[in-house]
């Protein structure tokens, strides 16, 4: 590859991105995926990949420089940054980017958070770490290829969070150009993630490989840069530089493209509901056929789900409820919805009545719905016992770029997701500071609304 110094023009973007004003939607847009993420780790504590986080942390111990939300506990940043990480991607519930499928905010806002109450950051700082970070998340993988990065077994996830985490860290530790070089080299040589997360039936290595590991990598990264770890200078250039390592067709003009013009935490797409990202569309449609048509296990004889051939394979009948299309599709024709409960129910799994309703659910793999402008789309098609058949296509899910939430849905989602964890005071307390977050002085001003 031609020497273009990509790494120099990245490092230099990332100092000045500091001090760069966000335009209002953008801002917007990245208060809403801090506190989306924010409610996720909250609700995701509490879930088996949560607790076990929290064993984990406790048992390290450290020098306390940052929180665990909803514990007592605090620890150093990077072990901060991992629980709260593996919170955040703990329920299925954190944001995701249709092309590239990063998952930036569950590893990005915890990197952050982390980071900024060990530096006693402000909130307007924290806003555009959070902006930088979901925008080196996405373009890493960009560079790389994420169909690339899938072909060679290794998970795009846990690729991309290292570098999003790194990004959003660096920016609130300060670091000059050089600070900067360093930080990316040393994140770059702890990319890691297989794509054998499939197969983890409980989802808490899951959560470590989307999150939790990247957040904790960032952290590492930008304080050992911080501190004077002296490192490769130019790792995206170069001979046996980190693209062509990590790729077998890189693109190194992506990791650059765009930056202060295109904003991914402005694209990424809010679940509204707490299930794996390609059900979401189909999910939707579901639903919507269900208010209009008045669906019921009594009247519904079957029904087909197609989706784009790469996101069914994800969610083909999967161990863990919130990933299985099919369980998901039946638990919505019984109820009428699906809560946060009963996406992580596997007592609701075993249930005869859901059961019998999803052996009427076909998946289909659809290869003529994989299309780069609507990549997680979903169709369903519903047969009628009386001989009719109803269908619904959801081209873009609600949450998405195209079909936007506004903040009171956002504001809905995430109290519907930390009520029951923090109470109502401390729930609405986060929510309006998190909406004003230009205004928090000090971001460990919100430490006493997300601990114990």
């Amino acid at each position: 590859m031609p020497a273009a110094d990509i790494t120099g023009r990245l490092a230099r973007y990332m100092v000045e991105a500091r001090e760069r004003s966000l335009a209002p939607h953008v801002a917007r847009e990245a208060r809403h995926r801090i506190l989306d993420s924010l409610a996720a780790m909250v609700s995701g504590a509490h879930l088996k990949p949560g607790e076990m986080a929290i064993r984990y942390a406790r048992a390290q111990g450290g020098v306390a420089e940052a929180s665990v939300v909803t514990t007592d506990i605090r620890t150093s940043a990077v072990n901060a940054a991992l629980a709260n990480g593996m919170f955040a991607h703990a329920d299925e519930t954190d944001d995701f980017e249709p092309v590239t499928k990063a998952h930036p905010g569950c590893s990005v806002v915890p990197a952050a958070l982390a980071m900024g109450e060990r530096e006693g950051s402000s909130g307007a700082e924290l806003l555009a770490a959070v902006a930088l970070g979901y925008d080196l998340c996405c373009r890493f993988l960009l560079a790389l290829g994420p169909d690339l990065v899938r072909a060679a077994h290794r998970s795009a996830e846990g690729t991309s969070s290292t570098m999003g985490s790194v990004a959003a860290a660096a920016s609130l530790a300060r670091l000059d150009e050089k600070g900067m070089r360093h930080a990316l080299s040393y994140a770059a040589q702890q990319v890691s993630g297989v794509w054998s997360w499939v197969r983890d039936a409980e989802h808490v290595e899951k959560a470590f490989d989307f999150s939790g590991m990247g957040a904790r990598n960032g952290v590492t990264a930008a304080i050992m840069a911080q501190m004077g770890f002296s490192g490769v200078w130019d790792v995206f250039d170069g001979e046996h530089n980190a693209l062509m390592a990590l790729s077998a067709d890189p693109k190194p003009e992506a990791m650059v493209a765009g930056l202060g013009s295109r904003y991914f935490v402005a694209e990424t797409a809010i679940k509204p509901f707490s299930v794996g990202y390609p059900i979401q569309a189909p999910l939707d449609a579901l639903l919507t056929l269900h208010r209009e048509h008045k669906l019921s296990v009594d009247n519904v004889e079957r029904i087909v789900v197609k989706l784009p051939e790469d996101g069914a394979r994800i969610v083909n009948d999967r161990s863990m409820p919130d990933v299985n299309c099919q369980h998901i599709i039946a638990v919505a024709l019984v109820d009428g919805t699906v809560s946060f409960e009963d996406s992580h129910s596997y007592e609701r799994m075993a249930d005869p009545k859901v059961r019998a309703a999803k052996a009427r659910v076909q998946l289909v793999a659809d290869r003529g719905l994989m299309d780069p402008a609507a990549p997680r789309s979903g169709l369903v098609e519903v047969t009628l016992r009386d001989g009719r058949t109803v269908r619904h296509f959801t081209r873009h899910a609600p949450g998405t770029k195209e079909n936007p939430l506004d903040t009171e849905s956002v504001n809905a989602k995430a109290r519907g997701l930390m009520q029951s964890v923090l109470g109502t005071t401390r729930t609405e307390d986060v929510i309006r500071r998190v909406n004003a977050l230009e205004e928090i002085r000090d971001v460990r001003e919100l430490r006493p609304f997300l601990t114990r």
